[in-house]
């Protein structure tokens, strides 16, 4: 598949839990198209790059540092729509932590009653 030109969307940094994703999952997760069905078309129409090589498989690992851009149609004329970036836990960058992901009720500074809402 051919590769385009550099796009010109910041890509946002997108953290992602385990070591990858597959690409439909991603395109949905990072908000690049409206709906699953969108990324599914988006995929198999070639308007999605990898790393700037046009990829048309949906299933395709990510890994962290992968660069996913959106096209607004195929072809070498079109407009990058949207752009995202794979950030893995544990890579420092914006990703969540597993410290972040740590409540602890015994040391929580607030009012909240876990028995009151516990079966809710």
């Amino acid at each position: 598949m051919p590769e385009r030109e550099e796009h010109k969307v910041p890509a946002q940094d997108v953290p992602v839990r385990g070591d990858d994703i597959r690409l439909g999952q991603f395109i949905k997760l990072a908000n690049l198209v409206d709906s699953g069905g969108a990324a599914k078309e988006a995929v198999a129409a070639g308007r999605v790059t990898v790393n700037g090589e046009a990829d048309t498989r949906r299933g395709r690992h990510l890994r962290s540092g992968d660069e996913v851009v959106v096209f607004d149609e195929d072809g070498p004329d079109a407009t990058p729509v949207a752009a995202a970036r794979v950030v893995t836990e544990g890579d420092g960058g914006d990703g969540a932590s597993d410290d972040d992901d740590f409540f602890d009720e015994a040391t929580a500074d607030d009012d909240f009653d876990p028995d009151k809402w516990r079966n809710l």
